[in-house]
């Protein structure tokens, strides 16, 4: 289980954070971080971040397959002979069939890899919990890549899907994403009862890198 509260960058397919540049923006956070800190590479820069920092590492998605005959599919087994220690589940960008989603949470589980099930609304948060991930991330589409938060644009939205999700399961914990970029946004999520936030555009873009990750620290008291 990773420690909390947290914040998860996600490397997404942006081009700053591609093959080295995904080296060299891991060792620029952990170099400036003060606090507890993952991120997200893309699927084939994850051995290489593994190998260069001490970070925790995730893969951005994972198939609900076994070692066979999968052509074109992310195998979790490869994934962590990678180096990862966990996984996005069901992100926006890659959504899933709810029976695949606990498949994969059931298989990680398994090998002892933590799980974050990402969530569209508070319904759907609450179905994930159901399957017993370590988190659950809720973030609203709308307000992905852009420049407002969703604590500060959908705070009573955030509350509803932190009571959901603790109404199904009280040991899930919630993190929220979409528009993050300040301190002032993971302030907002944590005293909202999130346990930490996901972001990507907002540090992996960002032309000074080093204020940011301070500043989105600011955030955690």
């Amino acid at each position: 289980m990773f420690e909390t509260p947290i914040i998860i960058v996600n490397y997404k397919t942006y081009a700053p954070s591609i093959g080295d540049k995904a080296v060299e923006l891991t060792r620029t956070i952990e170099k400036n971080c003060k606090k507890n800190w993952a991120v997200v590479p893309q699927t084939a820069d994850v051995r290489a971040v593994n190998k260069n920092t001490d970070l925790s590492v995730l893969s951005q998605h994972v198939d609900a397959v076994k070692p066979g005959s999968n052509t074109g599919h992310t195998l979790l087994e490869t994934m962590i002979d990678a180096g990862i220690d966990g996984t996005l589940i069901n992100h926006s960008e890659n959504q899933l069939k709810l029976s695949d989603i606990e498949y994969i949470v059931k298989r990680c589980q398994e090998k002892d890899i933590e799980t974050i099930v990402c969530a569209n609304n508070p319904d759907v948060a609450a179905s994930a919990a159901a399957l017993g991930p370590g988190f659950v991330a809720y973030e609203p589409p709308e307000l992905i890549g852009g420049d407002i938060s969703v604590s500060s644009a959908k705070p009573e939205v955030v509350e509803e899907a932190v009571k959901k999700v603790k109404d199904v399961n009280k040991e899930v914990k919630v993190l929220c994403g979409a528009g993050v970029k300040d301190g002032d946004d993971v302030k907002a999520a944590l005293d909202l009862g999130t346990k930490g936030v996901l972001l990507a555009s907002g540090l992996v873009k960002a032309k000074n890198k080093e204020e940011v990750i301070k500043d989105l620290e600011n955030g955690i008291l």
